[in-house]
């Protein structure tokens, strides 16, 4: 019985090996590298430039966790030192992003919250819905479109009335709780998260990479223009049940922020390897970016070398990590420390990189496609912020991370300045990075027709 048993065996594994020779294979997805590419806009909630490894200035700066996954998107890609967002905190730094515009011209000059809130800060209560958006252009190019993760541009609180996401040129969506449309599985209760939810406050980054992949992959014969925008790392950190359990509000402890930040790079990882897996990585662009600076910030740490935080047009406020990856045109482990670059230019970006142009009257950006692929460039605009219209409603940082409302980069100048035309601070930050010396003293005439060209900018915005 053994060797009949024996026998069989052997010629199973004989008919199984002669069999391989003539199975058919399992179909190959072929890549995609002749046609318009996906997008995916990675926006970090509240991250600092200190926060990724590959822009410390040590690697152990302030004891931040490492960041591998991060840090090979821009061994694979482009590294950008000179990218700023469109405002020092969320909802402007959103619109700017979406629109191509300055957040001002659709009156959000702060994070949109209830109606009284919204007053306060001289602000409607959600972008417009008629306001220019990438995905809207992009679809109509050809792209399918959509959103997963944080929008705050309009809804939750007592604001019932925002536009749904879909107006804005999306056509799928899973959002939180500051939108229109909160996916229920992330919002059981009414509030930012709740212990109750499906989705666990620390899955929720995975759940949102699990979304991408899926709509890349039941998109196979489109080009995909996706906002990948998680509320990770944005206060309070909430990595696992243990510390839900002990901090029921979350915490800003460093403890739980590094372990926020550890799984936030994982799924990182996670993405890449899906994208691969796919088959479509070769022709996918990866831009990876924060919405503003850090708070809190750990002694200036998650603010790498900058001054400033979230709250403050400070470099730390506002100047960003910025990695550009896409395999067959984006130049491999580059860093680029020429090119400025900012929030309202991608809108014209991805546009231009989708194959469409854009009237240069509908955006205050740059097309800076050329820049993307490897090519740095000097920019032919100057750049705007403000924040701050009062000391009613809006926040600020503590000590002399605070800024003046108003800032300007024009070249390698940067002025700071109040609405009303008083505190003047003018920095070079090709010697200054760090604001360290105000030198408007020495250069009074530059710091004057920069002053007329901010106030003149910002009247225009209170007209509108």
């Amino acid at each position: 019985m053994n060797r009949r048993l024996a026998l069989l065996v052997v010629s199973v594994g004989v008919l199984a090996l002669l069999s391989s020779f003539w199975m058919p294979k399992p179909a190959l997805v072929p890549k995609q590298t002749n046609r318009q590419p996906n997008i995916i806009l990675i926006l970090i909630d509240d991250m600092g430039i200190g926060d990724v490894g590959c822009y410390r200035s040590s690697p152990t700066a302030g004891q931040l966790p490492p960041t591998p996954n991060i840090d090979q998107l821009a061994t694979e890609g482009t590294r950008f030192t000179n990218y700023y967002s469109a405002a020092p905190i969320c909802s402007p730094s959103r619109v700017g992003l979406l629109t191509g515009n300055v957040p001002g011209k659709w009156q959000i000059t702060s994070f949109l919250a209830d109606k009284k809130h919204n007053r306060t800060c001289e602000q409607v209560d959600f972008l417009d819905a008629s306001a220019p958006s990438v995905a809207r252009q992009l679809k109509r190019a050809g792209y399918a479109t959509a959103h997963f993760g944080k929008w705050h541009m309009g809804g939750g609180r007592d604001v019932d009335n925002a536009p749904g996401i879909r107006q804005y040129g999306f056509d799928e969506y899973a959002s939180t709780w500051e939108s229109p449309d909160p996916d229920p599985l992330l919002t059981s209760t009414d509030w930012i998260w709740a212990k109750s939810d499906s989705v666990k406050r620390w899955n929720r980054t995975a759940y949102f990479v699990d979304k991408t992949l899926d709509f890349l992959k039941r998109n196979p014969g489109k080009p995909c223009y996706i906002n990948l925008w998680p509320d990770d790392v944005h206060t309070p950190w909430v990595p696992d049940e243990t510390t839900l359990n002990e901090f029921p509000n979350g915490t800003e402890k460093p403890r739980e922020f590094k372990a926020v930040l550890a799984e936030l790079d994982v799924q990182i990882g996670r993405l890449i390897a899906g994208l691969k897996a796919l088959g479509v990585d070769d022709n996918t662009l990866v831009v990876f970016t924060s919405d503003n600076g850090a708070l809190p910030t750990f002694q200036g740490n998650r603010s790498a070398t900058f001054r400033g935080s979230k709250l403050s047009l400070y470099e730390g406020g506002i100047r960003m990590p910025f990695i550009v990856r896409y395999p067959t045109k984006v130049p491999k482990g580059k860093v680029d420390n020429q090119s400025v670059l900012s929030a309202v230019d991608l809108l014209p970006t991805f546009v231009s990189m989708a194959g469409k142009k854009v009237s240069n009257s509908s955006t205050d950006g740059e097309n800076k496609a050329t820049v993307l692929l490897g090519k740095p460039s000097v920019r032919k605009t100057p750049l705007f912020w403000e924040y701050g219209r009062n000391s009613v409603s809006f926040r600020y940082p503590a000590g002399r991370d605070k800024s003046p409302n108003l800032a300007m980069r024009q070249g390698n100048w940067k002025l700071l300045l109040n609405a009303d035309g008083t505190g003047a601070e003018l920095y070079d930050l090709t010697t200054d990075p760090a604001e360290q010396t105000d030198v408007a003293g020495q250069h009074a005439k530059l710091a004057g027709d920069m002053k007329a060209r901010l106030l003149a900018w910002r009247a225009g915005l209170t007209r509108q």
